[in-house]
């Protein structure tokens, strides 16, 4: 929210330093997120003058030029070369001095420098409204009436204003605070207690309201009340569309809002002013002359104001003429044909109050974050809507004419009143940490326009406004009284209180960032990627079942419209990114969740007398993941590293063995993959668990994912991982203080042995005195070693914990081993 200090000390007398202000609104939950200087034209034109053009004459060396003398009020008259074709003697104009800075409108901010111009010297600038940036006219320089004094400012004639605005972050919760009137309420209410300030907020007066006639009367009928509690309107007759004055649009430029015509203005101004959203209608274009305030049919279409033809839902509420066509969706957006043109005459202006529920629905619905919809939809004040509409027509019928044609209709079927809320005043100081007298807590009570209907020794009964819609309980009591009160001026405890707290072990953050430094160390990066994901991958690369997708209504960016179900395409994505960026290796790490379609669950101890119905929850599965990537080369480009490999599925089930490793994971099957992801790959499982799947990608689903290198992927179950970890203890063994034996074997055997299948049968015959087994070299010729076979190289290490291996020991188990590959493997043993 964009509020303007200038506007502000319309309301409240207030002399504090802006950044005073800015802290005092921060520290009553009013957040100043930014604060910035500006002025109601950029530079505030300074060094611009008024000067008289005494003598005009053709530049010597230009057809197109002037040479002029210009009289600004100093001692001398300035010479300045002129290229605007209107330019004379007798004019009184703005004249821009040396080293003047100018802001157009467009293009670049220009410093005027003391100079020649086709060899004659130019001691200024005769300035067109676009080059002051005060219009777009560039036809010709800026001529002022006759009576303008020589030598007044720019700043002086043009009336510019200095002004602060401050960006504000306004919470939900803050439905009083909307608006300038209400930032200035707050103010008030601290400045009274913090400050000793005496002063009110000064309302607008609408006293002067009056009806000139009843020439135009319109029928109002609301349907719906649930959704439009209060809904009131006037017609004004004879009005004039037209600019707005200068103080309007600079009221309305100052916070953002682009000015349109007087009367669009002065609906936003209102807004602004008081929180109430306003909607002006061509009474002309409403049939029947009667309003209708109801819903219509699932699927009827309407064209909003956008130009865009909406398919409205059977719950967005819409005002409608008197044969039930929509003119606008109720307190979000209005429609093409009713809204203000400018040849309207004749409008109807509404001021309503509508449910918040309803309102942000269709907000949402159809992606219209309007301004009228936030104010709406945070809970705005029902009790507003006469006093606020009157405002407004006075305010068009000064700007636009016209006169007041009509009774105030207003529709208040069921008046919202204040709440009345009970608080003990020792419940306020316990929560707030501090004794407050029972006196301050009243008047800042009173501040804040919080009547106390009646109060006993411990407690007291608080009427609530109607404009604060969040405060329902005695901690909003306590939390509108302590932002008054001021958090700085609560003390801080001279003691401090702990408490010994016990984690499960594993502690699942201190697994995740062993695993996360090891990865770091190893040159990966870690990336964070969004939860959301394209439905469209799920479609149109990888098809899933509609029932394990969980879709979102994500209006700020509707692509991005499920959660995602696999961290593949999260990690892809980033690898794309990257690649286009020339980042083309890469090691990628990410911890998050994947999510999966609800399954319904029964909820037994909740069963109806007569053992009729039993509810039902629908769970949603968040399962967390590890996920890597690699693509690239295996090591980051060095003149120690030239020539380095290119990353491969080895390098990647060295990372994933490491992993499982440091987590002392052990005892896993190991499986082939070969799906629509992986085109080779292999699954790491206990039975049907599964703990991670790994492997090169499918190259159709990097090619449709923008990614023209191999990419090898690997995705953890980490919840599976964390409870592996938690039934994992820690043993310590002694080290062996007798010496191992190595032997080798070069084996030929079929290519569709794998190394997992000799290391297993070796571990199976050895098991006693096996303590390692390793592959260290890999043939394969054809031509040498017959069709379909290949060559390993095989380590074996043997050792006993209790003395020290004689040769014929080893030599028997190695022969056990030899008889055993060549039954079981088929293989020959080279020699």
């Amino acid at each position: 929210m964009t509020i303007s200090l200038n506007w502000l000390k319309k309301y409240i007398d207030i002399d504090l330093p802006a950044e005073e202000i800015s802290n005092l609104l921060t520290s009553l939950g009013l957040e100043v997120e930014g604060m910035e200087e500006v002025e109601t034209i950029k530079g505030g034109l300074a060094g611009v003058v008024v000067g008289e053009v005494k003598e005009c004459w053709k530049h010597p060396g230009a057809d197109k030029l002037s040479l002029t003398k210009v009289d600004i009020g100093s001692s001398d008259l300035l010479q300045i070369v002129c290229g605007a074709p209107n330019v004379a003697a007798g004019q009184k104009v703005m004249v821009a001095t040396v080293g003047t800075t100018l802001y157009p409108l467009q293009g670049e901010p220009l410093t005027l420098k003391k100079g020649k111009i086709r060899g004659e010297e130019s001691q200024g600038m005769i300035c067109a409204e676009d080059e002051l940036g005060i219009g777009s006219d560039h036809s010709g320089i800026l001529v002022l009436p006759e009576n303008t004094p020589i030598g007044q400012s720019a700043r002086d004639y043009f009336n510019i204003e200095k002004d602060t605005i401050y960006e504000i972050g306004l919470t939900p919760n803050r439905s009083d605070a909307t608006c300038h009137l209400g930032v200035a309420r707050d103010l008030s209410a601290a400045l009274k207690i913090q400050h000793g300030h005496s002063g009110e907020v000064k309302l607008p007066a609408v006293d002067g309201f009056k009806i000139d006639n009843h020439s135009l009367p319109l029928d109002v009928v609301v349907e719906n009340t649930e959704a439009c509690p209060r809904y009131a309107g006037v017609s004004i007759r004879g009005v004039t569309i037209r600019e707005s004055p200068d103080w309007l649009k600079n009221r309305l430029l100052a916070i953002g809002v682009r000015p349109i015509n007087n009367i669009v203005d002065a609906t936003n101004f209102i807004l602004h002013e008081l929180g109430q959203p306003l909607h002006a209608f061509d009474l002309d274009e409403i049939t029947g002359r009667k309003v209708i305030v109801k819903t219509l049919s699932e699927g009827t279409k309407f064209q909003s104001l956008d130009e865009r033809e909406r398919s409205l839902s059977a719950e967005d509420l819409m005002i409608c003429d008197g044969e039930s066509k929509g003119m606008c969706i109720g307190g979000v957006f209005g429609g093409i044909k009713s809204g203000v043109k400018d040849s309207t005459k004749n409008i109807f202006l509404e001021s309503a109050h509508f449910n918040a529920k309803w309102i942000r629905r269709s907000s949402t619905r159809h992606d219209l974050r309007t301004e009228a919809a936030k104010v709406f939809e945070k809970g705005h004040d029902p009790n507003l809507c006469v006093y606020a509409l009157k405002r407004a027509a006075m305010l068009m019928v000064e700007l636009a004419g016209g006169e007041i044609a009509s009774a105030v209709v207003d529709i208040y079927p069921t008046p919202i009143r204040p709440a009345a809320i009970t608080v003990k005043y020792d419940y306020v100081n316990r929560l707030i940490g501090t004794r407050i007298s029972t006196k301050e807590i009243k008047a800042i009570l009173l501040a804040l326009g919080m009547d106390v209907l009646s109060e006993t020794g411990e407690t007291f009964t608080v009427a609530v406004p109607t404009n604060k819609a969040d405060v329902t309980r005695p901690a909003d009591i306590v939390e509108e009284i302590l932002r008054v009160y001021g958090l700085d001026n609560v003390p801080v405890p001279t003691q401090m209180r702990s408490s010994i707290v016990r984690n499960e072990y594993p502690d699942p953050n201190q697994v995740r960032n062993a695993i996360g430094d090891y990865l770091a160390a190893n040159g990966f990066n870690e990336i964070m990627s969004l939860s959301l994901s394209q439905s469209t991958f799920y479609k149109e690369i990888l098809p899933r079942e509609p029932a394990d997708i969980v879709p979102v209504n994500n209006t700020s960016n509707v692509q991005l419209d499920i959660m995602r179900p696999t961290m593949l395409f999260s990690g892809l994505e980033a690898v794309a990114n990257n690649q286009n960026r020339q980042q083309s290796d890469l090691k990628l790490f990410e911890f998050g969740k994947t999510y999966h379609g609800g399954r319904w669950t029964v909820d037994g101890g909740r069963q109806e007398a007569g053992g009729g119905r039993v509810d039902v929850t629908k769970v949603f599965d968040e399962p967390q993941h590890l996920a890597i990537f690699l693509t690239g080369q295996r090591w980051a480009e060095s003149w120690r590293n030239a020539g380095s490999p290119a990353a491969d599925y080895f390098t990647l089930k060295n990372f994933v063995e490491n992993i499982l490793a440091r987590l002392s994971v052990t005892g896993y099957q190991e499986t082939v993959v070969k799906d629509e992801v992986f085109c080779y790959g292999m699954k790491y499982h206990r039975g049907p668990q599964e703990l991670a799947v790994f492997g090169k990608v499918q190259p159709r689903v990097c090619k449709k994912m923008g990614i023209k290198s191999e990419v090898f992927y690997a995705d953890f179950n980490w919840d599976l991982l964390l409870q592996a970890v938690k039934k994992q203890s820690i043993t310590f063994a002694e080290l062996n203080k007798f010496p191992t034996v190595r032997r080798d074997l070069a084996l030929v055997i079929g290519k569709s042995v794998k190394f997992s299948d000799i290391a297993a049968l070796a571990k199976k015959v050895g098991k006693k005195l096996l303590k390692d087994i390793i592959l260290f070299d890999v043939f394969e010729d054809e031509s040498k070693l017959g069709e379909g076979k290949k060559s390993y190289a095989i380590g074996f290490t043997f050792e006993d914990p209790t003395r020290t291996l004689q040769d014929k020991e080893v030599d028997t188990v190695m022969g056990e081993l030899i008889g055993s590959f060549e039954q079981k493997l088929g293989a020959v043993i080279r020699r």
